[in-house]
């Protein structure tokens, strides 16, 4: 799957959040699907976010966050995108790969 051309799909057609705290505010209201971390995104934050919500699909992706920025279209660095409607994205179809 070419994520970036997913993310960019999702952008489009669906409802992404971008940030950590979006992240956060957007499990605890029950609003996020899936949740894709940078591959340079602190590991305590994306261990407790996995801990106080387990039924949200968690990915890490092989992006840096100046990359992921560049694949979300935008001017800067994100660490954390927030999948609230995926639109017509296979982003749902990402495997977890957070142990």
């Amino acid at each position: 799957m070419d994520l970036s051309r997913q993310l960019k799909n999702a952008i489009g057609t669906g409802k992404l959040l971008f940030g950590q705290k979006q992240a956060e505010d957007a499990c605890a209201r029950g609003d996020v699907k899936c949740v894709i971390f940078a591959s340079n995104c602190p590991q305590d934050f994306m261990k407790a976010l996995q801990a106080r919500h387990p039924e949200v699909l968690f990915h890490q992706t092989m992006m840096v966050n100046r990359e992921l920025g560049v694949a979300c279209g935008k001017p800067f660095s994100i660490s954390t995108v927030s999948v609230i409607e995926s639109g017509n994205s296979e982003l749902l179809s990402l495997p977890s790969n957070i142990q």
